[in-house]
């Protein structure tokens, strides 16, 4: 039964593995005709969440990109050798969720810069392309005193942080930081161009003050 369990946590981890390579392959494409950003400055004014770095540009040059790419082998092979261990040995009959918990591990090991990306017909977000239709909206927050992100980096103090919110349930939203002020309207006036709107959520806005945008 267990050998089962990992054959199918398996085969779902080298598909997720592989989708997730061909879908940054495809947003490094489809980056080549970004609205935005495109200049230095603009590259530089939008902050990555947990390391806080400036966005780079998606490209196959990139550490990032060559790391997904051989990570992607590499982590394959891996998973293979383990399971080649469950299904000749009954080593992991009383480990199972330890086992599970490693795939989780090594297929999240595997994973992209973050990123945005506004295009003619929809977002690159985190190296994946949705289009208009997929985005339910964006939401912008001021980071001042008593936000969850003020503090975590003094770059992070008094910038915005943009909210993307899909409209697949199950997909969580995802967010960056936009330094300047003047980088945020281009952002904004472009998501609105493309068909993609603020969502407006009153418990926020209480939190939120309103000269954010000035």
């Amino acid at each position: 039964m267990v050998s089962i369990l990992i054959a199918a946590l398996f085969v779902i981890s080298i598909y997720y593995l592989l989708q997730y390579r061909l879908n940054l392959k495809k947003a490094v494409d489809c980056s080549q005709n970004a609205l935005y950003p495109t200049e230095k400055d603009e590259f530089e004014s939008i902050l990555i969440p947990s390391e806080w770095k400036e966005m780079e540009m998606l490209s196959k040059d990139t550490k990032s990109y060559k790391f997904v790419n051989w990570g992607t082998t590499l982590t394959i092979l891996l998973l293979m050798v383990m399971l080649w261990i469950v299904v000749t040995t009954n080593w992991l009959d009383s480990t199972f969720l330890s086992f599970a918990y490693l795939f989780f591990l090594l297929i999240s090991a595997v994973k992209h810069r973050g990123n945005l990306f506004v295009l003619p017909k929809g977002l690159i977000v985190n190296g994946r392309f949705y289009t208009s239709e997929k985005i339910k909206g964006y939401e912008v927050e001021k980071i001042v005193r008593w936000h969850e992100l003020y503090g975590l980096d003094t770059r992070l103090n008094h910038a915005f942080k943009l909210t993307i919110h899909y409209r697949n349930k199950l997909r969580q939203s995802s967010f960056v930081v936009v330094e300047d002020c003047n980088h945020l309207n281009k952002i904004i006036n472009l998501l609105n161009r493309i068909g993609i709107k603020e969502i407006k959520n009153f418990a926020r806005a209480i939190k939120v003050p309103t000269e954010k945008m000035k």
